[in-house]
């Protein structure tokens, strides 16, 4: 039979591991786990939007569905009243200096990314470079009083 302060020992153990598997699954949700390995450069591109939606920090930055940067920092610009937002790209992945950005949605309500069209610039773009086409983040709750009033016009146009 198994003492007291054995058994005490095996159920610490079984805590710890159920909490480290916890936090692992948390972090991935959360999505938290680094962009690529360790030791591979990143180049940073700023771009410009009048809505960013539920962006956030660490949102992925993709192009053709495949993960290619991160984002790594949002602020307000006083003097535009726009957000700018700091992506790091791999620097394995150059696009061209007329590149458009797009907030986009991962399905219907999942989490919102930055997805990049690459133009047909033959410059790259370099570290530091402010990317000139953008489309704001769409968000829902302008669509459906968008959809709400029209139908309302349409009502009362009926109604005359």
């Amino acid at each position: 039979m198994m003492n007291k302060r054995t058994l005490d020992m095996w159920v610490g153990a079984f805590v710890l591991i159920g909490f480290g598997a916890i936090m692992f699954l948390a972090l991935k949700v959360a999505n938290q786990s680094a962009y690529s390995l360790a030791g591979t450069s990143t180049y940073r591109v700023l771009a410009r939007f009048d809505n960013i939606g539920g962006l956030k920090i660490r949102a992925p930055v993709k192009s053709a569905g495949v993960v290619v940067g991160r984002v790594a920092d949002i602020a307000f610009d006083n003097q535009t009243y726009e957000a700018v937002v700091t992506m790091n790209v791999g620097s394995d992945h150059p696009f061209p200096r007329d590149t458009a950005a797009k907030i986009l949605t991962s399905g219907l309500l999942g989490e919102q990314y930055i997805g990049l069209s690459a133009g047909g610039d033959t410059a790259n773009l370099k570290d530091g470079d402010t990317l000139k086409i953008t489309q704001s983040a769409i968000v829902l709750e302008n669509l459906i009083s968008q959809f709400l009033y029209s139908k309302a016009a349409e009502g009362d146009e009926k109604k005359q």
